[in-house]
C-alpha cells in the first residue's frame, strides 16, 4: 500500500495510490465524511493503524485522477528535524576518507524540517551556497508510534513505512563550519517521496536496490543489504535517550557514488536532473536551478 500527499484544484489531501488505475483514494475526504478530522498524512500516522481493510471498496466519489493532482512530499512538516545516518555503507565511508573512516557506532546528524521539498520540484539555490552541491540517495524510515528505549527485537514494530529522500549537501559549507547542520539544511535540500510504502508491502527493507542517476548517468548503485547498521539497530540506538514519535523520519545513509567521491568531484550544476529509484517505492526526481 502506497500513501501519497497531493494537491488538486480543491485542496491539499492525502490518500492511497492506486497505480493500476492511476487514481488516488482521497482519505482526507473519506475520513471527513466519517466525522474524523485527519487533515494530512502525518496526522493519519499519529492516529495509529486505522482500519483500512475495505479501502479499495470506497465509492468512486473519493477517487482523484493522478493526472489531475500534483504529488507533493508525503510529510511536508515533520514534527522535528530529520534524523540522518552518516557513512552507513562501507564503500561510501571509504570514498569519503579511508578504511579508518568506517564507523563503529552510528554517526548521527540532522536536517531542519524546512529542508523538505516535493517530488518533481525544481530546487532553487543561491549560487554562493551551491558551489559544491552534492546528492545522496537514501531509504528513509517513517516511524509509526511513540517509543523510547526500544529493544532491537521490537524495533520494526515501531515502523510505519518507507520513503525516499535526497540528502542534498553543500560540501563546502560542511567543511567551512566543521559540522553538518548548515551544509545539510539549506531550504529545499531534502526532496522526499513520491510515496510512503507501508511496511506490510515491503518484504524486506534490507534487500532493496538503490540507484541514483544524474542526467541519466548512473552515479550510485547500491543495496540496503550493505547497511553497516540495520534499521532495528538504528531505532534502538536513537531511542535510548530520545523519544521517537509518529511521523519522525530516519534517513538510513547513502551508498558509494556521491559527487564528492569522484576525482575530480562531480558536483551538481544548474539544470542537472537527479533521479533516485528504490525498488518497491518508486522514483524521486528533481531538477536543480542555481541562480
Amino acid at each position: 500500500m502506497k500513501f501519497v500527499s497531493f494537491k488538486d484544484k480543491k485542496a491539499v489531501g492525502f490518500g492511497i495510490l492506486d497505480e493500476k488505475n492511476q487514481q488516488i483514494i482521497n482519505l482526507k475526504t473519506y475520513f471527513h465524511d466519517q466525522g474524523l478530522d485527519i487533515p494530512d498524512l502525518r496526522t493519519f500516522i499519529q492516529h495509529g493503524e486505522l482500519h483500512l481493510d475495505d479501502i479499495t471498496e470506497f465509492s468512486a466519489q473519493y477517487n482523484v485522477l493522478v493526472e489531475d493532482a500534483e504529488i507533493i512530499a508525503p510529510i511536508m512538516k515533520p514534527p522535528k528535524n530529520i534524523v540522518c545516518v552518516g557513512k552507513n555503507y562501507r564503500d561510501h565511508a571509504i570514498e569519503m576518507g579511508s578504511e579508518k573512516d568506517i564507523p563503529k557506532h552510528p554517526m548521527i546528524f540532522t536536517k531542519a524540517p524546512t529542508t523538505v521539498s516535493n517530488p518533481d520540484q525544481v530546487l532553487t539555490f543561491e549560487r554562493e551556497l551551491a558551489e559544491a552541491l552534492d546528492y545522496e540517495g537514501e531509504l528513509a524510515v517513517v516511524i509509526g508510534k511513540e517509543g523510547k528505549g526500544i529493544n532491537m527485537d521490537e524495533a520494526m514494530g515501531y515502523v510505519f513505512g518507507y520513503t525516499i529522500i535526497n540528502d542534498l549537501t553543500a560540501r563546502d559549507l560542511q567543511k567551512k563550519h566543521g559540522q553538518f547542520f548548515i551544509g545539510k539544511s539549506l531550504d529545499q535540500s531534502c526532496p522526499m517521496g513520491p510515496a510512503i510504502v507501508h511496511k506490510s508491502s515491503l518484504v524486506d527493507p534490507h534487500q532493496l536496490t538503490i540507484v541514483t542517476k544524474v542526467n541519466g548517468d548512473v552515479r550510485q548503485n547500491g543495496n540496503t543489504s550493505d547497511f553497516i547498521f540495520n534499521i532495528p539497530e538504528l531505532i534502538h540506538v536513537l531511542s535510548k535517550g530520545m523519544t521517537l514519535e509518529p511521523g519522525d523520519i530516519i534517513a538510513t545513509g547513502t551508498p558509494a557514488g556521491v559527487g564528492k567521491g569522484f576525482n575530480p568531484p562531480k558536483y551538481l550544476g544548474d539544470g542537472d536532473v537527479i533521479e533516485i529509484n528504490i525498488e518497491g517505492i518508486g522514483t524521486l526526481r528533481n531538477e536543480i536551478s542555481i541562480r
